[in-house]
């Protein structure tokens, strides 16, 4: 063992021998730039034999070195301020993401502080919440449900009824059928329709291209993603969207204090024995029954982290099947309970889409790849030319028909083996030169978007460039700018050889913005 530790002591005193070397000889450096006497005594040694011409010249050296001496000293008196003002700044930020975080777990502790307040409160008034003809009910000093002679009192599940608005949704449709709207439009006039409708009804103008890309991220994905500067109208589009189709958009404004799926579908409150449903609950629960669109708004969805209070859902929509798009409301099922609500599972219906706005300033979070990989995100940074609009209707449109003009222009307009050929050797390109890749789910989703976007009237290589630029190049944001810019001007080559100089002006617009930020 003695001859290891020997070797072991060599072995790790040749490493740290090293590591010293460095700092020593970076020290060694400084010193030698900043040694006035060394560059004193070089000038004494040559100044006997110094001319007038060679005094000159030895001046503008000596300027020239003490010139940048200053300069060193300069830029590290930046390098060290801009360290400690960026220190300062995230340690704020996070000092200030702290407290906001516990005002926000206070606010939702007073709430619930509030709703049990409540509760006991109606039931020493001898109500219940949602009904007017149940017995008295108190609590005792315990905060336990007693009845009018001090037995405790429980709920009864073949009687009461927890989920009062979704039981009324159940009553509504007890004899409805499902309206077939006999729809023939393309997808083509499908576009142009909504674009003349919102300009002609709503004064809402919107380019072409715009409504386009959002009828193919609709037809690729269950939650879409508007993104932008503030007042280019992100939430009117999936509004007048609402409007066109005669089924208005519900719209959930996303609060701070956000932090489960509860905020967004209600939740079983244990005092009550009720179930607190909200709006968007309620017309998930109606589109069951339907068949039309139906359009859900996040709106201001990054306010919160969407990945605590949507993360379930974007993991259930990526099921394969529809049949396992199913989200557990309570753990044991009632006799009461509404129709469509099975073993405290409701089942997700396919014609429901979600779409969240995305303001990008300092007062949001920032929405993680999770998110991205599952969403389609579409940049609104403008707002649209005014137009003289056609005058147009709204229009009833089957769920099951657009869905059916989706399939269709899957089939028809499938990328090209061209296309993925070259799509495939970026994707090699993009592992070789910057770690990323694409992986089989962005796939999977480019040949769901771009077939419908060539179908509503758009070129497959402008399609194909859009959804990368969004999807994948995005990605680059993580890593470091200043390390790989040399890669980005590589990597725009490499883009006009492959595609041509003439295509994919989105990703070269994307990457030279990038090569900005350095």
């Amino acid at each position: 063992m003695g001859v290891f530790f020997r070797f072991l002591f060599d072995f790790m005193s040749q490493l740290f021998e090293g590591i010293w070397n460095i700092i020593k000889g970076f020290a060694t450096g400084i010193a030698k730039i900043f040694d006035i006497p060394a560059y004193i005594s070089v000038i004494k040694d040559y100044s006997g034999e110094f001319g007038i011409s060679q005094w000159i010249l030895a001046i503008v050296a000596i300027i020239v070195v003490i010139a940048l001496m200053v300069l060193i000293i300069f830029l590290g008196f930046l390098l060290f301020k801009k360290y400690f003002r960026l220190r300062k700044s995230l340690v704020e930020q996070e000092d200030m993401l702290e407290e906001i975080g516990k005002l926000n777990q206070d606010v939702l502790k007073l709430t619930k502080e509030k709703e049990q307040l409540y509760a006991m409160k109606v039931s020493q008034l001898g109500l219940k919440p949602n009904s007017e003809t149940e017995e008295n009910v108190v609590f005792d000093e315990n905060g336990n449900p007693i009845g009018e002679e001090g037995e405790e009192v429980e709920a009864n599940p073949n009687t009461d009824i927890r989920f009062f608005k979704l039981s009324e949704i159940d009553k509504q449709y007890e004899n409805y059928v499902v309206e077939n709207y006999n729809n023939t439009f393309t997808l083509p006039e499908l576009v142009e329709h909504f674009r003349n409708f919102a300009a002609s009804k709503l004064g809402l103008y919107y380019k072409s291209e715009m409504v386009r890309l959002f009828v193919s991220a609709i037809a690729s994905t269950r939650l879409v993603i508007l993104q932008g500067i503030s007042g280019t109208g992100k939430t009117s589009l999936a509004y007048a969207w609402g409007k066109f189709l005669k089924n208005d958009a519900t719209i959930a404004s996303v609060q701070p204090s956000w932090r489960d799926r509860t905020e967004l579908f209600g939740y079983f409150n244990e005092f009550t024995k009720k179930f607190n449903e909200t709006e968007v609950l309620k017309k998930m629960y109606q589109a069951g029954y339907d068949d039309r669109v139906y359009i859900t708004v996040l709106d201001e969805m990054n306010i919160a982290r969407v990945e605590y209070y949507f993360a379930e859902m974007l993991s259930i929509l990526e099921m394969p099947s529809r049949d396992e798009w199913k989200i557990e409301m309570v753990s044991s099922s009632w006799p009461t309970d509404p129709k469509r609500l099975v073993d405290g599972k409701l089942q997700i219906p396919g014609n429901m889409w979600y779409v969240g706005t995305i303001n990008n300033d300092d007062s949001t979070f920032m929405v993680t790849d999770k998110v991205y990989d599952r969403a389609m995100p579409i940049d609104i940074n403008d707002k649209g030319e005014v137009f003289e609009p056609i005058p147009m209707d709204a229009l009833d449109i089957n769920s099951t028909y657009l869905e059916g003009l989706f399939k269709e222009a899957k089939e028809k307009y499938a990328i090209s083996e061209e296309i993925m050929t070259k799509v495939n050797e970026m994707d090699d390109y993009v592992i070789k030169h910057f770690r990323i890749a694409f992986g089989n789910r962005i796939v999977k989703h480019m040949r769901d978007f771009v077939p419908v976007y060539v179908a509503c009237g758009g070129k497959e290589i402008d399609g194909v460039d859009y959804f990368i630029a969004k999807k994948i190049l995005r990605k680059f944001e993580q890593l470091n700018l200043s390390y790989i810019r040399d890669e980005i001007d590589g990597f725009l080559k490499f883009l006009d050889t492959c595609f041509g100089k003439e295509n994919f002006n989105e990703c070269k617009e994307y990457l030279n913005r990038l090569k900005k930020l350095v």
